[in-house]
Formats: C-alpha cells, sequence, structure tokens
C-alpha cells in the first residue's frame, strides 16, 4: 500500500512539473497563432489581398480622371486671369451670370481650349 501511495505522489509530481514546464511553450504557441491568424485573415491579410488590389486598381482610375478634371480647371482658369483673360470667353460668362443673353442669341460653345505654350 505505501509504494502504491509514494508511486501516485511521484505520478503527481511528475504531471505536475510537465504541466509548469508546458505553460510557456504553450503560451508561445498562443501568441503565434494570434498573429498567424492576422496575416492569414486579418484587415490586411493574405486572403484579403485580391480585394487590396483590386480597390488599388479602382483608386488609381478615380485619381487619373480627377487629375484629368484639375487639368480642365487649371486650362480654364488660365483663361481667366485678369493679367490676360480671354475677351470672349470673359464676355459669354459676364453675359450668362448678368442674364443679359437675348433670347435670339446662340451660345456656340467650343472644344475646350488649347493650353499656351510660353516662348
Amino acid at each position: 500500500m505505501i509504494l502504491w501511495i509514494m508511486a501516485r505522489r511521484n505520478a503527481t509530481i511528475l504531471l505536475g512539473s510537465l504541466m509548469a514546464r508546458a505553460v510557456v511553450p504553450a503560451g508561445c504557441a498562443l501568441v503565434i497563432l494570434y498573429f498567424l491568424n492576422h496575416a492569414l485573415f486579418g484587415d490586411a491579410g493574405l486572403l484579403t489581398l485580391d480585394d487590396i488590389r483590386a480597390r488599388q486598381e479602382v483608386l488609381a482610375a478615380e485619381r487619373v480622371a480627377l487629375d484629368r478634371r484639375r487639368e480642365q480647371l487649371d486650362r480654364h482658369i488660365a483663361l481667366l486671369d485678369p493679367r490676360g483673360a480671354d475677351p470672349d470667353l470673359a464676355d459669354e460668362l459676364v453675359r450668362r451670370q448678368l442674364g443679359v443673353v437675348r433670347p435670339d442669341e446662340v451660345i456656340v460653345p467650343l472644344g475646350p481650349p488649347e493650353p499656351t505654350r510660353p516662348r
């Protein structure tokens, strides 16, 4: 009977020391699994990489369209520069804003003006 109790106590001590030694590796494994989960399934993980690239292409196309619009506005602003405003454009804008366009007049919009090049 005493041998059985001592064997059981040794087994409990051995099991306790195994558990104590397994705590640190188990904690490390949990930390690794946490970061691995975020690397695969997170907002910027490997599984969402295709969505990120598709969104990047859409945003690049929007940027190109906005750059074109900005260039058009820059040309329009250059035409309205007080030091050298285009007289036809200024006349058209003033008459339209003041409401002095007669009903029998037709305003023919021309294409976007060519940018002036310095000489």
